[in-house]
């Protein structure tokens, strides 16, 4: 069975494979499982530690050769607002509640389908649509981008998110 054993990060077209593999942002956080290539091959995916692959990575073969990840469209809520500061309002609500958020070229945000999030943003003033696209969200800002030391936790912490001041 090919054994996919590093990462090749920020890929170009002329890097890519012709083997694909269309993950899941959820499944695209592995360190160690058996997977199916988009051809119907088996292979399996065998790194040291668990790292986040993202859309147009390179899975590296033992022995040469790659297969190059393809975010899977998943259900999500693409919000647009009207202004850079209605914006940060909205990301300030959103990284309240621990939301991975993608920040879109066009300026929007997209988070995975949740529609408390979606009425929320809504009430805001955004426009929240759902659709169905591949997620990506920003990495944290302790993220080295991919040698091994993503911050991929649960995060348990004890503060108030009720707004009240200190």
């Amino acid at each position: 069975m090919r054994r996919a054993i590093d990462i090749k990060h920020h890929c170009t077209a002329d890097d890519r494979s012709a083997a694909t593999v269309t993950l899941t942002f959820d499944d695209r956080f592995r360190r160690r499982v058996k997977l199916t290539d988009d051809q119907g091959e088996d292979f399996l995916l065998d790194l040291a530690d668990a790292r986040r692959l993202d859309d147009g990575d390179i899975l590296v073969l033992k022995g040469g050769g790659g297969i190059t990840v393809i975010a899977a469209p998943e259900p999500v809520i693409d919000i647009q607002c009207a202004s850079p500061s209605h914006a940060a309002q909205i990301a300030w609500h959103l990284g309240n509640r621990h939301t991975p958020v993608q920040i879109l070229e066009n300026g929007a945000m997209r988070i995975r389908r949740d529609h408390v999030l979606k009425e929320m943003a809504r009430k805001l003033g955004a426009v929240a649509v759902e659709r169905s696209a591949p997620f990506s969200p920003e990495r944290g800002a302790y993220d080295d981008g991919g040698a091994g030391n993503d911050h991929h936790h649960d995060h348990h912490h004890h503060h108030d998110h009720g707004g009240h001041g200190a």
